[in-house]
C-alpha cells in the first residue's frame, strides 16, 4: 500500500456539528450487530444493501453506495474496493479515506474517484552536492479494480535539467511493464511562461489506460547545481490534467509545493468485480444493479476488469441501491430545457414525456405553437405565405450546404498547400525517374482502417500512432498519423516525402504515398508482418534459437541501409532514431529499417541546430544531446547500441539495475576496458563461435560508440566490415535447409521459399566453396 501522506492527527472537537458527526460514525460502526435477516429469502434480496444508518456524508463530502464507511455501509466484493474511513484530522475538520489515500469524491454516474497524489520534490543539497528525492510515492492498489484514467491525468515534470520516470508496477495487458519519461530543460527564467507546459520549465506526457499502480523516479545523472540559485528543486507527478495550470513561480519558488499542500487531484476509474455485465447477471444474490430501470455496461478496460451500473434513459439516481434509479420529471427538473416550445403543455409520464396542446386549441407543442380553434381561418390564409417561405428556406438551405462542401474542400487544399503538397505534386510530374508514389484522399485511409479503429492499432510512438489497414486494391499496408512539432516541419513535410520516395532499397520499408489534405498528415507503408528486430532479441520465449550469423546478416541488412541514406540518397538523409523496435522484419527475416519520424535531410550548414532532442533514451548519441548537432554519426553511434543488443542479447537501458549497469552501452566499454568481454556476451553466441570473431563484432561496436564523433566510422565502414565479418563466420547450424531455421525461430516453410544470407557473399564459408542455404524447391 502507499505511504500515508495525508496522516490523520489527534482528534480534536471543536463545534457541535463535529459531535453530530463523531455520534454518526458510532452509530454506523455499530448498526449491524443490531440488525438480522427475517428470512434467507429477505437476506438474500437485501445483502447488497447498506443500512439506513450508514453515514453517508464526510465533512464537505459525499459517501454514494457503493462506497460506505464502516461494515455494512459498502457492497461487498471481496477486494474491500469501496471501504472508506471518515477521520477527524488535527485542523478540526472531518476528511475521508481510502486506506491511507485522501478521497476528494466521486461519482456513480462516471464511475470515477478523486484522490489525492503526492508530489515529489528532488532538490540539490549545498552540504553534500547531491540531488536529494524527499519523497519516494509510489502507488499500489493491483488488489482492487481501481484503474487510473488516461484520458483526464497527466504525468508532468516541473523544474529546471531534470528527466523524470514514470513506470506501472504492475503488467500490463501487452504482459511488459511500461515505462515513460519527461524532461524539463530552462535555458534561462526569460524563457518560461505562464500556462506554457511544453518542455521549458514544465512537460507532461500521457499515460497508458488501464494502470492500478505506478512509481515516480528522477534520473540521477542530471543535477540543478548549475542553476541552484533560481531553481533549486524540481517536481514530479501524476495529476489531473484539468487541475494544472503551470506558473513560472513553480520553477524558481517552492510555490508549487506549498500552494497545494503538498499533493495534487488525481482521477481512478473504478467497476464492481472482475466479471462481465453476462457473467454477473447470472449471480443473482451478488449483481450489484438492484435497482428497477437500471441497466449494466462492461467496464470500459475489457474483459474481467468488472462492470458498471447506469440508470435506464429517463430515469437518474443510484442504481446500486433497490429503487434507487426514479422517473426524471422533464417537464420540472431544472437540470434539463423545457422539452416543449409551448410553455404550460408538457405531460410527463413515467421514464418519458410528451407534449399535448390544451383542450378547446390545436397545433404543435413540441416545435410549434397551440391556437385557439377559431384562428384556424387565419391558418389557412397563412399556409400559402409559409408554402413560399418553405421555399426560401429550402433554397437558402441548399445554398448553405454548396457553401459548406465549397468551404470544406477549400480547408483540405490549405492542409495539402501547408503541407508541401504543391511542391511535392509538381515535383512528381517533372520527375523523370517514373516515382510509383500515391496521393491517398482522407475517405479512403478511413475505409482502409475501418474509420481509425482502435483494434487496428499495431504500435504508438513519440512520433506517431501506426494502425494497419488493407487498401481498395487488397495490399496490406501500415498507416503511420504524424505528429508535426512545429510550422517548419509543415513546410518541409512534403519536400521530405518527395525524398523518401525516391529511396528505393531492399532493406527499408517501402512508401506507398501520403495523405496531406488533413491538419496532421499520414504516411502509408507496405506492411512487415514479422515484428521487430526487438521483439526478436527481448521478447521471444526461444530467444537461444537465434543464430548468430542470422543476428549478423540482420546487422549488415541494416548498415547498409543507413549506408544508402548516408552515401547514396540525394540529399543524404539521416534517420535520427536508430534503434532495435525501427528495425522490421519481413517473412524471411529479412530487415526493415522503418520510422523515419525523427529523420532530416542533412544540414548542409555546420551551425544549422535542432531546437529539440528527439530520439530513445539509451540510443541518443551523447555528443548530440551536448551540442543540438545531429550529424550522420550519431546514427552511427545508435547503431552501434543495436550491436550491442545483437551480441549480448540485453537491453539498451534497464531502470532497475544499478547505476553504472544502467545503460547498456556503459556497462560494455566499461567491460572492454578491463579485459572482461566475455562476461556481457549472450552464452548462445559464446558457444557458437570462437572469441576472436566475437571480440572483431564488439571492437567494431567500441568504435560506433566513440564519444567523439570525428572518431567513429562511416556507416558505409561499418557495413563494409559486417560484410566481411559475416564471411568468416562458421555455422554448426549451416547445413540446415530453411524450413529447420524457420522452426526455430517460430515459423514455418510456408513463410518462404529461400533464406538468403546476403546479397553476394553472405554465404557458409567451407575452405574454398561457398555452399548457399536453400529450401527444397
Amino acid at each position: 500500500m502507499p505511504p500515508n501522506h495525508a496522516a490523520a492527527r489527534g482528534p480534536l472537537i471543536t463545534s457541535r456539528d463535529d459531535m453530530m458527526m463523531i455520534l454518526a460514525l458510532l452509530i454506523a460502526a455499530l448498526a449491524p450487530a443490531f440488525t438480522s435477516s427475517s428470512s434467507s429469502s429477505a437476506a438474500a434480496a437485501t445483502a447488497m444493501q447498506p443500512s439506513p444508518t450508514c453515514l453517508r456524508r464526510c465533512g464537505d463530502i459525499d459517501i454514494p453506495y457503493p462506497f460506505g464507511v464502516g461494515a455494512g455501509c459498502h457492497l461487498e466484493t471481496g477486494d474491500w474496493t469501496f471501504v472508506l474511513s471518515c477521520n477527524l484530522t488535527s485542523d478540526g475538520r472531518f476528511r475521508l479515506y481510502n486506506y491511507q489515500i485522501e478521497v476528494l469524491d466521486m461519482s456513480v454516474r462516471l464511475g470515477q474517484l478523486r484522490i489525492y497524489s503526492v508530489i515529489n520534490p528532488w532538490c540539490y543539497n549545498a552540504t553534500t552536492g547531491a540531488m536529494n528525492l524527499q519523497n519516494n510515492w509510489w502507488y499500489d492498489m493491483s488488489i482492487t479494480n481501481f484503474r487510473i484514467n488516461d484520458a483526464l491525468n497527466r504525468f508532468t515534470v516541473v523544474g529546471c535539467n531534470s528527466l523524470a520516470y514514470f513506470r506501472s508496477l504492475n503488467d500490463t495487458s501487452d504482459t511488459s511493464r511500461y515505462m515513460t519519461g519527461c524532461m524539463a530543460m530552462c535555458p534561462g527564467v526569460s524563457r518560461l511562461a505562464d500556462g506554457s507546459c511544453n518542455g521549458v520549465g514544465c512537460c507532461q506526457t500521457a499515460i497508458p489506460g488501464g494502470l492500478n499502480g505506478y512509481q515516480v523516479s528522477f534520473e540521477e545523472k542530471f543535477n540543478t547545481s548549475e542553476i541552484v540559485g533560481f531553481s533549486p528543486c524540481s517536481y514530479a507527478v501524476l495529476v489531473e490534467a484539468a487541475a494544472f495550470e503551470f506558473g513560472t513561480r513553480y520553477v524558481t519558488t517552492d510555490a508549487f509545493m506549498k500552494e497545494n499542500g503538498g499533493q495534487v487531484p488525481v482521477v481512478l476509474d473504478w467497476a464492481i468485480g472482475n466479471k462481465t455485465c453476462e457473467e454477473a447477471k447470472r449471480d443473482v444474490a451478488a449483481y450489484a444493479c438492484v435497482s428497477g430501470n437500471s441497466e449494466c455496461v462492461d467496464s470500459k478496460y475489457g474483459k474481467g476488469r468488472g462492470y458498471l451500473c447506469n440508470c435506464s434513459a429517463g430515469y437518474d439516481g443510484n442504481p446500486y441501491l433497490i429503487d434507487g434509479c426514479h422517473d426524471i420529471n422533464e417537464c420540472e427538473d431544472a437540470r434539463f430545457r423545457y422539452p416543449c416550445s409551448v410553455p404550460g403543455t408538457c405531460v410527463n409520464t413515467v421514464g418519458s414525456f410528451y407534449c399535448a396542446c390544451p383542450d378547446k386549441t390545436t397545433g404543435n407543442a413540441y416545435n410549434g405553437t397551440c391556437e385557439d380553434n377559431k384562428t384556424q381561418i387565419g391558418w389557412q390564409i397563412a399556409i400559402g405565405v409559409t408554402s413560399g417561405v418553405v421555399v426560401l428556406i429550402v433554397t437558402a438551405t441548399c445554398l448553405y450546404m454548396i457553401h459548406e462542401k465549397r468551404r470544406l474542400a477549400k480547408i483540405k487544399r490549405e492542409y495539402f498547400r501547408q503541407h508541401g503538397g504543391l511542391l511535392l505534386f509538381e515535383e512528381m510530374k517533372k520527375s523523370s525517374q517514373g516515382l510509383s508514389f500515391t496521393l491517398f484522399t482522407q475517405e479512403e485511409l478511413e475505409a482502409a482502417t475501418n474509420r481509425f479503429d482502435e483494434r487496428n492499432v499495431i504500435g504508438k510512438g513519440g512520433n506517431g500512432t501506426v494502425y494497419r489497414g488493407t487498401t481498395k486494391d487488397g495490399e496490406a499496408v501500415a498507416i503511420k498519423r504524424c505528429r508535426l512539432a512545429n510550422e517548419r516541419q509543415k513546410k518541409e513535410f512534403g519536400k521530405e516525402m518527395l525524398i523518401l520516395s525516391q529511396i528505393n532499397h531492399r532493406n527499408i520499408v517501402k512508401l506507398y504515398g501520403c495523405c496531406l489534405e488533413v491538419e496532421v498528415p499520414m504516411l502509408v507503408y507496405k506492411y512487415i508482418p514479422n515484428g521487430t528486430l526487438y521483439r526478436l532479441i527481448h521478447g521471444s520465449s526461444r530467444r537461444d534459437a537465434i543464430p548468430f550469423t542470422l543476428r549478423l546478416r540482420i546487422a549488415h541488412q541494416a548498415a547498409e541501409a543507413l549506408a544508402y541514406l548516408h552515401s547514396w540518397a540525394s540529399p543524404p538523409v539521416i534517420h535520427g532514431d536508430v534503434k532495435t523496435s525501427n528495425i522490421l522484419l519481413d517473412e524471411d527475416y529479412t530487415a526493415k529499417v522503418s520510422d523515419f519520424g525523427a529523420s532530416t535531410v542533412a544540414p548542409t550548414d555546420e551551425a544549422q541546430l535542432v531546437t529539440f532532442v528527439q530520439g530513445t533514451c539509451g540510443y541518443l548519441d551523447p555528443e548530440y544531446m551536448r551540442t543540438c548537432r545531429l550529424t550522420d554519426r550519431s546514427d552511427v553511434y545508435s547503431f552501434g547500441v543495436v550491436l550491442l543488443e545483437l551480441l549480448t542479447c540485453r537491453k539498451a537501458m534497464n531502470l532497475e539495475e544499478l547505476e553504472e549497469e544502467k545503460y547498456l552501452s556503459s556497462q560494455f566499454l566499461l567491460m572492454m576496458g578491463e579485459g572482461r568481454l566475455e562476461e556481457i556476451l549472450d552464452e548462445q553466441v559464446k558457444g557458437e563461435h570462437d572469441i576472436e570473431l566475437l571480440e572483431q563484432v564488439a571492437e567494431l561496436a567500441k568504435q560506433c560508440l566513440e564519444m567523439a564523433s570525428d572518431k567513429r566510422p562511416s556507416m558505409r565502414q561499418v557495413a563494409e566490415e559486417l560484410a566481411r565479418l559475416s564471411r568468416l563466420a562458421q555455422h554448426p547450424w549451416g547445413r540446415q535447409n530453411s524450413e529447420e531455421i524457420l522452426a526455430l525461430l517460430g515459423g514455418s516453410p510456408s513463410t518462404a521459399s529461400e533464406i538468403e544470407l546476403g546479397s553476394n557473399w553472405n554465404l557458409s564459408f567451407t575452405d574454398t566453396a561457398y555452399v548457399g542455404i536453400r529450401s527444397p524447391r
